[in-house]
């Protein structure tokens, strides 16, 4: 049985998101569906990218991420679907599949786009602004039952994809910055694990405020301490235990964050 993930900037109050569902389960009524997440702040492409990326990995093999986070929504913006290893995303072509594109290249994984172009797998009607309910989700379906991607769209060679921020190094010194905070308020940084040679012997530096070394788990400190350790995903983040780092330090997402090793 195949399943289907959803990734939007919905929220759930207006119904858009079981609009969807309905119109998947229409025409793929066995499908499973899991919402990954549908609170991506408004419009925030680089935001659905960092959450596609960090979770696609966990879903089985043959998974679809069908992902509507579409500020370009009937524009000529282009719509496609694409094989990226061993799951599928279907959605806008704006940037939000980089990430799931740099596990591809990582892990030498093939890959084919298509531009959807065939109306015959959307709905009847197609609305100017709300492609995730006419074109993406019937789309989406249709692999589900089986339907070959070469079949709902047009080979291409050039999705977009977004220039994502890269720590630098100097000396035994890197620099990061903060690309995304979490619903605790802990910011994470684009440093990495395997960016640090000894993960104790380091200081972490962000808006002013010192961090000397690296935490395992939440509850090492006390209450309202000012941590850094890494995310299950392997990310360098500054947390604040039983508290918000964003709050505490007014971080913002591009804070840099300075990471030095100690001699």
């Amino acid at each position: 049985m195949n399943c289907i993930s959803l990734l939007t900037d919905f929220g759930l109050k207006d119904g858009n998101v079981g609009v969807m569902k309905g119109v998947i389960w229409g025409i793929a009524p066995s499908v499973q569906i899991s919402d990954l997440s549908h609170d991506i702040a408004p419009q925030d492409i680089l935001e659905a990218a960092f959450v596609l990326g960090r979770a696609a990995l966990y879903f089985p093999a043959g998974t679809i991420h069908l992902v509507v986070v579409d500020p370009g929504v009937g524009t000529d913006r282009r719509a496609i679907a694409a094989r990226i290893g061993p799951y599928q995303f279907v959605g806008p072509d704006n940037g939000v599949v980089t990430r799931l594109v740099r596990h591809a290249v990582d892990k030498k994984w093939s890959r084919e786009v298509v531009h959807l172009d065939k109306p015959q797998y959307w709905l009847p009607e197609v609305s100017h602004v709300f492609h995730g309910r006419d074109i993406f989700a019937p789309v989406a379906a249709h692999l589900a039952r089986g339907v070959p991607l070469k079949d709902v769209g047009t080979p291409m060679e050039d999705p977009v994809l977004l220039a994502l921020p890269e720590p630098t190094k100097s000396k035994g010194v890197i620099f990061g910055e903060v690309i995304y905070i979490d619903h605790f308020g802990s910011l994470i940084t684009n440093i990495k694990s395997s960016d640090i040679q000894d993960g104790k012997a380091v200081s972490v530096e962000i808006k002013g405020e010192n961090v000397n070394g690296l935490a395992n788990t939440f509850g090492q400190q006390p209450a309202g301490s000012l941590i850094a350790l890494f995310s299950s995903t392997g990310d360098l983040i500054l947390s604040v235990v039983n508290g918000s780092a964003s709050q505490r330090l007014g971080g913002r997402i591009g804070d840099q964050v300075k990471v030095t090793h100690s001699r």
